[in-house]
């Protein structure tokens, strides 16, 4: 008996030196804390859109940490460069937080130059890549089961592609059209946002009358003549900033009195203001919005936002991107509780639900899906009043193409 009491003695103090469980990490990660990282410009002409982006990740990563963070550990957001917009300095910045600062992710990848650039590195490392503030084609992908054609990438901000798609559903679904006019420049939006048309439209059977323009160009009139003279239902225009009015007016100056739809890009008070007068019964102007307040939980996330947020960026869109960001790579970590922080591990937390935007709809990476927002609003171009100075009016809440289609 004697004999046996020791042996139980022994087996209890093994079982109470030795740990429950190892948990397996991934570079960047530990018991205390996750590491994250970005480079952004912080300086130039991209500054105002970088430093208030920059800002709304430290909100909301300060916002965790202030309550514990997760499954106790503290997140820390390491922004390890001013790049400038500079591929070449993005480049240099991506190699220093993979293999030096050994980052667990790179959370809000900055702009269009630096993303197309470093966008096939990231592949190769397999690094988990959670937001990308741009919009790029490149981005997209339907059916990313391997790191080689994006499974470790994680867009959030709509890409054009799947937002072409959108425009689409739009048409079909709000305005019954059948044939549809796309407009579209000749470059990287213009031409992915032609490419979510075409494929969205082959799905519904809607025919495509499509006339390019070259972005920039004061000059458009023979693409919107071409549009014209197709007798379309309804027009798309595939353009960003200042080619969008030129393009509108130049519709309306021809009385080509359809209503057109644009990219989230354009639906600013600038834009809005440039066109106003021209389309004034004539015809509407549309734009999709991917960020709204328009429900209980988004105020109650706007509140939260505003409390951890300096003054000045209360109502800043890129701070409310930034936090969006911070959003989104944390929620796949809180599904890890209690579990190995891998990458992989990590990549089938993100796949595992659809995730909502705090300010926005759900997004579902599910099945190699990296196609960005799903759900997107619809607001129309109003004049500016003091009620009104955005100079867009919201006129539908956020929907998917499924949603529209009746799916």
């Amino acid at each position: 008996m004697k004999r046996w009491s020791i042996a139980i003695a022994l087996i209890l103090v093994l079982c109470l030196a030795a740990p429950a469980f190892a948990v397996e990490y991934s570079q960047g990660a530990s018991d205390t804390e996750i590491i994250i990282a970005n480079s952004a410009a912080t300086s130039g002409a991209y500054a105002p859109v970088g430093v208030p982006f920059v800002a709304g990740i430290e909100a909301y990563v300060k916002w965790v940490n202030d309550n514990g963070g997760i499954d106790g550990r503290k997140i820390v957001y390491k922004h390890v460069t001013d790049d400038e917009f500079d591929p070449i300095k993005g480049m240099a910045a991506l190699t220093t937080m993979v293999e030096d600062e050994k980052v667990f992710a790179i959370v809000g990848h900055f702009g269009t130059p630096v993303v197309a650039a470093t966008l096939e590195d990231i592949k190769d490392y397999g690094i988990p890549a959670v937001y990308f503030a741009t919009g790029i084609g490149q981005l997209f992908s339907e059916n990313a089961l391997t790191n080689e054609t994006g499974y470790n990438i994680f867009p959030v901000q709509p890409i054009y592609t799947n937002e072409g798609k959108v425009m689409i559903a739009y048409a079909s679904g709000m305005f019954e059209a059948k044939k549809v006019g796309v407009i579209y420049t000749n470059d990287d939006a213009g031409l992915s946002l032609l490419q979510g048309t075409e494929a969205e439209a082959e799905e519904l059977g809607i025919e495509l009358v499509k006339a390019q323009v070259v972005a920039g160009s004061p000059d458009v009139s023979a693409a919107v003549t071409t549009i014209k003279n197709a007798e379309v239902d309804f027009v798309v225009v595939a353009a960003i900033q200042a080619t969008m009015p030129t393009i509108v007016k130049e519709l309306a100056a021809q009385s080509v009195n359809k209503d057109c739809i644009t990219t989230y890009v354009n639906v600013q008070t600038a834009y809005s203001v440039a066109v106003v007068d021209d389309i004034a019964g004539k015809f509407n102007v549309y734009g999709l919005g991917w960020v709204g307040f328009e429900d209980e939980a988004q105020v109650e996330w706007l509140s939260i936002y505003q409390s951890m947020i300096a003054e000045d960026y209360a109502n800043n869109a890129y701070a409310q991107t930034g936090w969006i960001a911070g959003h989104f790579f944390a929620e796949g970590l809180r599904r890890l509780e209690g579990q190995d922080i891998t990458w992989e591990s990590y990549m089938k937390a993100l796949e595992s639900a659809p995730i909502r935007n705090p300010f926005g709809g759900y997004i579902d990476f599910a099945n190699g899906q990296r196609v960005g927002t799903q759900e997107m609003n619809l607001s129309h171009v109003v004049p500016v009043t003091e009620e009104n100075p955005i100079g867009w009016e919201i006129d539908a809440p956020m929907q998917s193409i499924s949603t529209l289609l009746g799916e």
